[in-house]
């Protein structure tokens, strides 16, 4: 199912939603040096388990879960997200 939403005069969908978010993790990881191998390694410790192709290919599709998202982000140590750009 595609879903739109309508800001101003554009509508945004779900492929957009997926590499805004993508991007938005991509960031973090480059931001702090973390290679997917080591995002593995973090993730492990916390108790999830995926592997670091696992992990290129979720984020490489974009749609992962917000579960997801903020086990990456709990796990490389990022407190703050930036979700939109000034």
């Amino acid at each position: 199912m595609m879903m739109f939403l309508t800001i101003g005069m554009s509508m945004v969908t779900d492929a957009v939603w997926q590499n805004r978010v993508k991007g938005l993790l991509k960031a973090e990881l480059k931001r702090r040096n973390i290679s997917y191998k080591m995002l593995a390694q973090k993730l492990a410790a916390l108790g999830v388990h995926e592997t670091e192709q696992n992990i290129a290919n979720k984020i490489s599709r974009g749609g992962f879960s917000a579960v997801f998202l903020v086990q990456c982000l709990d796990a490389i140590g990022c407190k703050n997200l930036q979700v939109s750009p000034d």
